[in-house]
């Protein structure tokens, strides 16, 4: 019995253990966004604000494409990075986004997996194949794959009632979150908000913020108006943003964003 007794305290231990190193880490600021692989200023969370190119698998922000483009000549059809003709037709970026695939490129498989989700490019809808994709794309690193698939069970959109399952979202956000992607970050904090848990969601949305996840100010503001956030709280999140602000801004971003909603990086 003492043995028994022995062996279960020492389990339970190694069980508060694990769920502190997880609580670590799950609040532990995560990574940055990469870099624009040509000015090489931190990239914007989001997508308006940047461009994955099919044809060298390359990340290029609105700032560096605008110059590209505004420079005129044969430079103004023509990738910013590798110089490679745009795409004219969904054939031919589907044959590059295999490529892409082929070579193990993490955000192409991702894409891949939204092309099937969505039934785009040719590919016939199927959220089953666009979930392997994801899966896949994960494996190899790519944050915001976890959070589509936490969407996937989640949500579901509608299509895929059968496999919500809120425990597994929540797992697969914190795996993207950990790896930092904000959305992933601000739907965990969505989810402790709906569990009353008020403290835990605004330190999920403060790490959202900081990561360039705008819409996660709202929230803030909502319970500091609401006295469940305090002044600090909603002061604290401004300033994360401002911070994240000046990490992604440069006079060519600026420029395209007011010269077209395209290439809006905010």
């Amino acid at each position: 019995m003492q043995k028994e007794a022995s062996s279960t305290a020492h389990k339970k231990k190694c069980e508060i253990r694990a769920a502190e190193l997880h609580e670590e880490a799950l609040f532990k600021q995560p990574p940055k966004e990469g870099d624009c692989d040509i000015c090489m200023i931190a990239l914007p969370f989001i997508a308006t604000g940047r461009r994955y190119m099919s044809c060298c698998g390359k990340s290029v922000c609105s700032g560096c494409m605008y110059a590209c483009q505004e420079s005129g000549g044969k430079l103004k059809h023509l990738c910013a990075f590798c110089r490679t003709s745009f795409s004219t037709s969904d054939r031919e970026t589907m044959k590059r986004l295999k490529i892409r695939v082929e070579a193990g490129d993490a955000e192409a498989i991702f894409t891949m997996g939204c092309m099937h989700y969505n039934g785009l490019l040719g590919c016939i809808q199927d959220p089953m194949k666009a979930l392997d994709f994801w899966h896949q794309s994960a494996e190899l690193g790519f944050s915001a794959a976890n959070c589509y698939i936490g969407n996937y069970y989640g949500y579901g959109n509608g299509r895929l009632v059968e496999f919500r399952d809120k425990n597994k979202a929540k797992q697969y956000y914190e795996l993207g979150a950990i790896m930092g992607d904000a959305q992933a970050r601000y739907n965990l904090g969505c989810m402790e908000e709906e569990l009353g848990d008020f403290d835990r969601a605004i330190k999920h949305w403060f790490i959202a913020v900081s990561s360039g996840y705008n819409n996660a100010l709202k929230p803030i503001q909502y319970h500091y108006s609401n006295g469940r956030a305090t002044k600090d709280d909603f002061e604290k999140a401004l300033r994360l943003r401002q911070v994240y602000v000046n990490e992604i801004q440069s006079d060519q971003r600026d420029k395209a964003a007011a010269a077209d909603r395209e290439w809006r990086y905010y």
